[in-house]
């Protein structure tokens, strides 16, 4: 029976209609790691019966992968220009790699860029490990779910959602990131190489390590005052303590009832402004009133919205947001009111959508510069359109322009403009209530002129101000808030890397917490307040103390969130730096003891000593360029680590009868610095001088019950430590011979 070729596609087809990559596992690794100083999530996939088949084999895969997803073609891969993996994928490449870009095309599509992926084979037939950029757990793991999902059906040719998949990873996003302005000011703390730990699921933030920490809570920070914000929340004594300090402000009271409310409306002279006392955000404010109802109308009104009701006489011009940190003005944004035309067809409600909704920068959502109007939400709105005769289903005679919103559209910057009177006036207006953050509304008919002069005044101070209007304007360019912020925080930091603690790290399997426990003793002796995390515990000057935590990685970076500590020391172990990465990011002093360990991580696909390279130049990958890397020279291989670190490398090894080792001699010679134990004595080398340090082996004479075989290479490598860390080797002298263990 004879075949045609279509016959022949299909029966090929159907080959891989059950196919699909088996997930084996996935972890989030969230520290510094053997593939990245970055938080991945890392994927064993087991390909199966798709180890035959490269991607220009499967079927229909390319076209279904260029249609759902075009924005491969911007895709580089290892080919290194625009549309390398499109060559990739027409030469054949393996599914696991195709998974990769998969994942970060639709983390691209759902408004979370990311670059960062790799694929590798392991031991097995068909097995891969497959990594990508996640900066949040359940957004790496969701999108790895629909990144398979996705390629599943491509493979077996059948149909996906792409739109779909995008909206439930977007909507992860939404759940788990920072939002836009806390996000602006921890991305500009990292531009300065500050870390950070988010502290919950919201956005309270710590940047910085143990004692040289500063928080954030969105737009406010530790520093911002209690009685700050209770005073700006306070409209009328805002006001009073404004005026005090020469601020213009708007005339206005306090009212309780609505008779009083258009009596003091007539006393200041129409029209007026009727707002909540205590509200925020602009919610019950009603501007430009004239008439006696409509000032009753809107007292009713802000009543809904605040404890008290405040009457002001109304300031004619546009509204201002004057950012403010630390007492400077560092941007500004000015709004516009919100109209439509009629043309005697739609309803008022109808046009607001056609004509003001449809703008792509309103929206729900925090990314959205402008807020997308809502009749049903918005009584303010509705308010406005009863004084203009109006209803929400009233049909407009063509032509007709009607004021929708009066205020509440600020996003057009005017930074530039501002005029250094106002500027000050800002800032005056700032401190005077005690903010060391703080959004100042004005309201006035040109920003590039004195207030006084043209009636304008200051009318609100706002403590934790939304900063997406400056960062994201709908007008105008974006201005960097997060960093002025930042350096606000950090503009008294000590020393030459603000927000850290010096940090010592200890990675290897021999005597790691014996190591650790000693230099930390040596620091505790130097006036350091200590928090130190081993395979054995977790100290804070001395000290066990318990941690409520997951796993050891959280316990260990628990640590550092500490207020009292000021010198962090870690001891990781090989298996904590594969399941995790190393809690901390960067590091003053890296220590490498050993590369054993290597038969007990068969399940991380390690079955050779060489493989510990991979794993435990990790501890060098993240020491400081003005820090140091501490290397066993006593064994080869770690030396070699050596050229993985951008600090200065300090050797340590043993001197026999036959000598000190080859690397470390080699060291000496070309001017490096050594700790060499020489008859259970150790010697330090610095160039051409040379002086006695602590006697090891007394120390292990009066300790015999604790120590075990080649402690006093444990001993050594914390000695070490110390001495590269700045500790004077006179107090290393005297603490080991005062150190218990």
């Amino acid at each position: 029976m004879a075949y045609s070729k279509a016959d022949g596609y299909r029966r090929l087809l159907m080959n891989f209609q059950d196919q699909e990559i088996k997930i084996r596992r996935a972890q989030f690794l969230r520290g510094p790691n053997v593939w990245t100083y970055r938080s991945v999530m890392e994927v064993w996939l087991d390909l199966g019966a798709l180890e035959d088949y490269p991607s220009n084999q499967i079927p229909g895969l390319i076209p279904r992968l260029r249609e759902w997803l075009p924005a491969l073609e911007e895709h580089h891969c290892g080919v290194g220009e625009r549309g390398g993996f499109l060559q990739r994928l027409e030469e054949g490449t393996w599914a696991g790699h195709v998974l990769e870009h998969v994942v970060i095309e639709l983390l691209n599509l759902a408004g979370m860029p990311t670059g960062f992926g790799q694929t590798r084979s392991t031991s097995q037939r068909g097995v891969y490990r497959m990594v990508f950029r996640a900066r949040d757990e359940k957004i790496g793991r969701v999108a790895l779910a629909q990144g398979h999902a996705l390629l599943t059906a491509a493979i077996q040719g059948r149909s996906f959602d792409v739109a779909e998949a995008v909206r439930v990873l977007r909507d992860a996003i939404d759940d788990c990131y920072l939002g836009p302005s806390t996000a602006s000011i921890v991305s500009a703390a990292t531009d300065r190489g500050i870390p950070h730990i988010r502290l919950n699921d919201g956005n309270l933030v710590q940047l910085g390590y143990g004692a040289r920490q500063r928080r954030i809570w969105t737009a406010e920070t530790e520093k911002t005052s209690a009685i700050g914000e209770g005073i700006a929340g306070d409209k009328d004594l805002t006001k009073t303590l404004l005026r005090a300090c020469g601020v213009p402000v708007p005339q206005g009271q306090v009212v309780a009832s609505a008779d009083e409310a258009w009596e003091v409306a007539q006393d200041l002279g129409l029209p007026v402004a009727v707002k909540p006392g205590d509200g925020n955000h602009g919610r019950g404010v009603t501007l430009d009133l004239n008439r006696e109802e409509d000032v009753r109308a809107a007292f009713e009104l802000a009543r809904k919205h605040g404890r008290e009701v405040l009457v002001e006489r109304c300031i004619s011009g546009d509204e201002h947001r004057l950012l403010v940190v630390g007492g400077r003005l560092v941007a500004a944004a000015r709004g516009e009111s919100a109209w439509i035309v009629g043309d005697g067809v739609h309803t008022v409600r109808e046009l607001i959508d056609l004509q003001i909704n449809s703008d792509p920068r309103r929206g729900t959502t925090e990314a959205h510069p402008l807020n997308r109007l809502d009749l049903s939400e918005d009584d303010v709105i509705r308010l406005d359109l009863q004084r203009q005769g109006l209803q929400p289903d009233s049909v407009v005679e063509a032509g007709r322009r009607v004021l929708v919103q009066r205020n509440g559209n600020v996003a057009i910057d005017c930074t530039d403009e501002v005029h250094p009177e106002v500027a000050f006036q800002a800032g005056l207006a700032a401190r005077a209530v005690g903010l060391d953050i703080a959004g100042v509304d004005l309201v006035c008919e040109d920003v590039g002129r004195p207030l006084e002069a043209q009636g304008g005044a200051i009318v609100e101070v706002n403590a934790g101000p939304g900063l997406l209007m400056h960062l994201k304007p709908a007008i105008g360019k974006p201005r960097p808030v997060g960093q002025a912020i930042v350096e606000h925080l950090f503009s008294d930091a000590e020393g030459s890397h603000p927000g850290r603690i010096p940090i010592v790290g200890f990675s290897g399997t021999r005597h790691g917490d014996l190591a650790a426990r000693l230099a930390g003793w040596l620091f505790q002796l130097a006036g350091h307040r200590v928090a130190s995390a081993t395979p054995k515990g977790r100290y804070i000057a001395g000290r066990p103390v318990g941690l409520v935590a997951r796993d050891d990685w959280e316990a260990a970076q628990r640590l550092l969130m500490s207020r009292d500590t000021d010198l962090a020391v870690f001891s990781s172990s090989p298996e904590l730096i594969l399941d995790h990465g190393l809690p901390y990011d960067r590091c003053d002093v890296g220590v490498v003891t050993d590369m054993d360990g290597w038969a007990a991580l068969a399940h991380h696909d390690i079955h050779a000593p060489e493989q510990m390279v991979r794993v435990l130049r990790t501890q060098m990958d993240v020491v400081m360029r003005d820090g140091f890397g501490v290397l066993n020279a006593d064994d080869e291989r770690v030396v070699g680590l050596g050229e993985f670190c951008d600090g200065a490398v300090i050797l340590y090894g043993t001197q026999t009868a036959a000598g000190r080792p080859p690397a470390l001699e080699q060291h000496v010679r070309e001017g490096g610095r050594a700790a060499v134990l020489h008859e259970g004595v150790v010697r330090w080398i610095d160039g051409a001088s040379e002086e006695p340090g602590p006697n090891l082996a007394a120390w292990l004479a009066q300790n015999d019950p604790v120590a075990e075989e080649g402690s006093i290479q444990g001993l050594l490598a914390g000695v070490t430590a110390a001495w590269a860390a700045g500790i004077p080797t006179e107090l290393i002298r005297a603490g080991v011979a005062t150190f218990t263990y």
